[in-house]
Parts: structure tokens; C-alpha cells; sequence
């Protein structure tokens, strides 16, 4: 295993396995809650009493550290099993929720998922956004996966700034790998689609909030049942989409304003991060939301009235 060559510091951690006991086919985003250097990071590693690294930081200037070699295992992410199998990456952020990292940081995570996964000959960088879908699947030869923090500890870890945007990051990467058809988050597989019978319907608060879910559901009108006994519960299908909300369909729909609480909020063509860029809110004013619709990457997604595309509410409050 070979390490990567965008790194210009290195300060190996004792806090690590060494080797590590499988392949490497996973990449795990962390966000370190704080706009730290890649010096810093390392010295928050370096102490044998931490118990923790990671194999990569990136600081907030855009710099990557290492930490660990990409032949041992870091101690990262509450799993021993997943990172035997992951490269752990720690991205500079901001302190508070929803922990957002700069445009430095998040443009060398790219390059550096970009790098890792050409040198384990991957082609993919697939993001399947549920825990269990995920952690159940097994990547194809030139495939590598994403999985998170949060779902083996009670942490918020990469932050809702990083989470929702895993699908737009493994389309960025797995198009600069030259992927068929640029698809990030549709398995490459040999196996036949499962059919309709198969499909599990999920009770959940909302699609990304997977903690809060109630149960996984053959029967439909059993995960309505679920939904309709805990209020502000809505039943998802396989692929995230609402399809049912108990009382959904009476309220009508009044236009509302947010304020943008972020300092950059991307604007895209469609309810989704699978839908292209079409501009930037940089200004953190205040916009009107004409529509709104469930989406990947994000909670909820809201149309703009000026028809210029649609925003992710995560990163709005409502006035």
C-alpha cells in the first residue's frame, strides 16, 4: 500500500493497529470541529494517551497531513472494523453545527479521495446514504465506498454540512475518475435488481436522520401504521422519497421566507444533490420558498421564488 503524494507534513500517530487486517475499500470523512492546521491535528494525535488518529487531516488552508500509514489501521471512527477497511480522513471545520468547512478544505478532500482511489485502481466512489444498505453491500473490484462517524458512535460526525453533500462529492470524484456515466451512488453489480417484494419502507423523522427511524417495513400499509403512532414521522422507500406522511396531503402549501445561515448555499436545478449547480447564495440574506420537496442530501429542499433552483433548508432558518 502506497501513501499519498499531496501530503507535505507528516507526523506519525502510536495510536494506530499496524497492519491493518483488510483490503481497503472504504473512505471515511470526518470533520475535526475546529479550523485547525495540519500541525495542530497531528499534535492532537501525537500523545499515546489521545487514543486516536486518522491516516489524513486536511487544515483549513487546504493543506493534507498524514498521520497514519495507509498499511495500518487508525483509530477513528468507533469501529475497529471499519477502519481496518477505511482510509480516515480529518477535515478542518467550523466549531459549531451544521460544522462547515471552507471551499480550500473541501476541494482537497476531493483531490484527495480522487488520488486515493486511483492508486487502489477504483473507478467509483459510491455514496449509498443508509447505514444498513451500506455496510451490507460489497463493493465491486473497482468500487470504494463512503461510510461516516455517526453511524458507529453517538456523534453528529462529519457534521449535516459534510453529509449532505457526500453525494455531490462522490459524483465529483467518481467523474474525474472517469466512472461510467459519472454515477456515484448506483452500485455497480452483476446481481439482479430486487423486485418490488423486496423493498423495505423506512419510518423515519427524515430520510438523513436515520437514528430517529422506527422500523423497516415488507408491508406497506405497516410502516403507515408506524408513522400514523409517532407524530412528525413520515414512511420512506428504498430510495429516500416520501410516501406517506399522516396528514400530509391536507395541509396546503403557503409560500414562507428563510434567512441563509451559511456562507455558501449551492443552488441546484433540481430537489437534490443529484441535480446539477446552477449558482451560489453568498450573502446570507433572505429568499422566498415557493415549494418544497424531499430530495437526496439534504432534509428537505426548498424552490426559490425567483426560479433561480433549489436550496437545502438544512442550511436556512425560518422567519
Amino acid at each position: 500500500m502506497s501513501n499519498s503524494s499531496l501530503v507535505s507534513y507528516t507526523k506519525i500517530s502510536p495510536n494506530r493497529t499496524s497492519p491493518r487486517n483488510h483490503e481497503v475499500d472504504r473512505i471515511t470523512p470526518h470533520c475535526v470541529v475546529g479550523q485547525c492546521s495540519v500541525e495542530t491535528v497531528g499534535n492532537i494525535f501525537a500523545p499515546t494517551s489521545r487514543q486516536a488518529s486518522s491516516n489524513y487531516g486536511i487544515g483549513a488552508d487546504g493543506r493534507i497531513g498524514m498521520y497514519c500509514e495507509e498499511k495500518d489501521r487508525s483509530w477513528c471512527s468507533s469501529s475497529g472494523a471499519n477502519d481496518h477497511r477505511a482510509i480516515t480522513i480529518e477535515c478542518a471545520s467550523d466549531t459549531t453545527a451544521p460544522y462547515a468547512m471552507n471551499s480550500k478544505v473541501y476541494n482537497a478532500l476531493i483531490d484527495l479521495c480522487v488520488d486515493i482511489c486511483k492508486r487502489y485502481d477504483k473507478t467509483k466512489l459510491l455514496w449509498l446514504v443508509d447505514k444498513e444498505k451500506t455496510l451490507a453491500y460489497k463493493p465491486q473490484k473497482d468500487e470504494m465506498i463512503i461510510t461516516v462517524h455517526r453511524w458507529f458512535a453517538n456523534k453528529s460526525c462529519p457534521g449535516d454540512w459534510l453529509f449532505n453533500r457526500l453525494g455531490e462529492l462522490a459524483t465529483a470524484v467518481t467523474q474525474r475518475l472517469g466512472g461510467a456515466g459519472g454515477s456515484s451512488n448506483t452500485p455497480s453489480t452483476t446481481k439482479p435488481s430486487t423486485g418490488a417484494g423486496n423493498a423495505l419502507y423506512r419510518v423515519r423523522k427524515s430520510w438523513s436522520d436515520n437514528k430517529s427511524q422506527k422500523g423497516a417495513f415488507k408491508s406497506l400499509d405497516n410502516a403507515k401504521a408506524a408513522a400514523d403512532n409517532n407524530p412528525g414521522y413520515s414512511v420512506f422507500d428504498s430510495n429516500g422519497k416520501v410516501v406517506y406522511t399522516p396528514g400530509g396531503t391536507t395541509t396546503s402549501f403557503k409560500p414562507y421566507m428563510v434567512r441563509v445561515t451559511t456562507g455558501e448555499l449551492n443552488i441546484r436545478k433540481g430537489a437534490g444533490t443529484n441535480y446539477a449547480i446552477t449558482g451560489a447564495i453568498r450573502d446570507r440574506g433572505v429568499y422566498t420558498i415557493v415549494e418544497e420537496a424531499h430530495g437526496e442530501g439534504a432534509t428537505l429542499w426548498g424552490k426559490l421564488k425567483s426560479g433561480a433552483g433549489w436550496i437545502s433548508l438544512d442550511f436556512t432558518m425560518k422567519l
